[in-house]
């Protein structure tokens, strides 16, 4: 006796981007964007590097592009289904922060990153919201690994946030 075809039907955790995408999309195509743009603020700055230049890329790729696509594809994933205003105001608060650190921080105006600062750490409040437990979904080995990642980069986020505010106002 045959054994029937392979499903063609998507994995469970496609399925779950797929029904979720209006989370995980914004995050996502806008974290690349930055990413892209880290890489050509890098090649750009190359024949003659500057601490600013350098600092803005790296900046750029890591917060504004890695970690905010992890925030958005960790919500999708790991919590329960988040309002589309909810996710709007996350998207926004998150790059709108990263927006006033990156330009207070190459004009030198630490109010604009403070205000850039706090707004990300609001914006990190409002994705820490999911974690409780009643918003988490249940999770199998594998995931519940993932999801301890997801915290992890939650943890490094908030500590690194006020570290960089700090070091904001160190002399160069």
């Amino acid at each position: 006796m045959r054994s029937p075809p392979p499903s063609k039907s998507p994995t469970r955790g496609a399925s779950l981007l797929t029904e979720r995408r209006h989370e995980v999309l914004p995050f996502t195509v806008i974290g690349v964007a930055c990413v892209l743009a880290g890489g050509l603020v890098a090649a750009a700055t190359a024949p003659a590097p500057t601490e600013h230049a350098t600092w803005a890329a790296a900046y750029l790729v890591l917060v504004g592009g890695l970690a905010q696509a992890g925030l958005g594809l960790g919500q999708a994933m790991f919590t329960t289904r988040t309002s589309t205003p909810v996710v709007a105001v996350q998207v926004v608060g998150w790059n709108l922060g990263n927006a006033l650190v990156l330009v207070g921080t190459l004009l030198g105006t630490t109010v604009l990153v403070d205000l850039g600062g706090a707004l990300l750490l609001v914006t990190l409040g409002l994705l820490t919201r999911g974690l409780a437990p009643a918003r988490l979904r249940p999770l199998d080995g594998a995931r519940r690994w993932c999801l301890y990642g997801y915290r992890l980069l939650m943890l490094i986020l908030l500590v690194s946030i006020p570290i960089g505010l700090v070091l904001a106002r160190a002399p160069t």
